[in-house]
């Protein structure tokens, strides 16, 4: 769907994403960090890409990479700096306030969706009238894939990684209501999301669009599971449900639209 220097551009952000994660959930943890350390690693992951930025080069392949990305598509320690804020928060924080949730969601997804945005339409030259729309629309759709994503994964952040995402919601009374309410927050998200994607250049509207379609899915599952069993188990789209959903996308009838109605306690959508 996307260019070839597009999709290079996009797998190096990822690619980065990934790394900095592991470094705070996966092997480093794993291979018997502790958060203290894991931090210094962390650190000095950071100060690495900076100065890769800067430079144009590092030893390390994924932060070169990535540093060639940020150079040819004009971005830096403005959405660098916020994202290794979120990744060190998950080794300060079990538990969110409102303005620290805010915070988390936009450096470890927003800004992640801002990177990509660079990568879409750094050579299209978008208009600067466009330029506003895109960047609500980009921080839009990464809030509400993180935000599924904590609904989806209730049970692993808590049960394994002792953390608690949500303002206030606690895992051992987790209800219906607070599900709902949850839901529908993501839903005003996704439906930002949604109309921006015309925006933007043809070859990303399709990438954009399966994507949006395949959390708008997720959004619907979270909605229509009990919350008894969201607790318990992850919600997950079937891949013959991924394939009817990029035809729809590709025969340019995807679910690419703001929805008239929002998802209410006791309500499916």
């Amino acid at each position: 769907m996307l260019a070839r220097d597009t999709r290079e551009h996009i797998r190096n952000v990822y690619a980065l994403v990934r790394v900095a994660d592991e470094v705070v959930d996966g092997p480093a943890t794993e291979a018997g960090l502790d958060r203290e350390l894991a931090r210094t690693v962390l650190d000095e992951l950071e100060a690495d890409t900076e100065r890769a930025i800067a430079l144009g080069f590092s030893v390390n392949p994924v932060v070169h990479a990535f540093a060639r990305t940020a150079r040819t598509t004009g971005f830096g320690a403005e959405l660098t700096a916020p994202f290794f804020a979120s990744m060190r928060m998950d080794l300060e924080r079990t538990e969110h306030d409102d303005a620290s949730f805010d915070a988390y969601v936009y450096g470890s997804a927003e800004v992640v969706g801002l990177m990509c945005l660079r990568a879409f339409v750094y050579r299209a030259g978008k208009p600067t009238f466009d330029q506003a729309e895109l960047v609500a629309g980009a921080r839009a759709l990464g809030a509400a894939f993180q935000k599924v994503n904590f609904l989806r994964d209730l049970h692993a952040d808590f049960e394994v990684l002792g953390r608690s995402y949500f303002p206030g919601v606690d895992i051992r009374s987790f209800d219906e209501a607070t599900k709902h309410r949850l839901v529908a927050d993501v839903q005003a998200d996704l439906d930002h999301a949604a109309r921006t994607i015309r925006l933007l250049p043809a070859d990303a509207r399709n990438a954009v669009g399966l994507a949006h379609a395949l959390f708008q899915e997720l959004n619907d599952r979270l909605a229509r599971t009990p919350a008894s069993r969201l607790v318990t188990t992850r919600v997950r789209v079937p891949n013959p449900v991924k394939v009817r959903l990029a035809a729809q996308v590709l025969a340019g009838r995807g679910p690419l639209r703001s929805r008239a109605t929002t998802h209410r306690p006791g309500g499916s959508s």
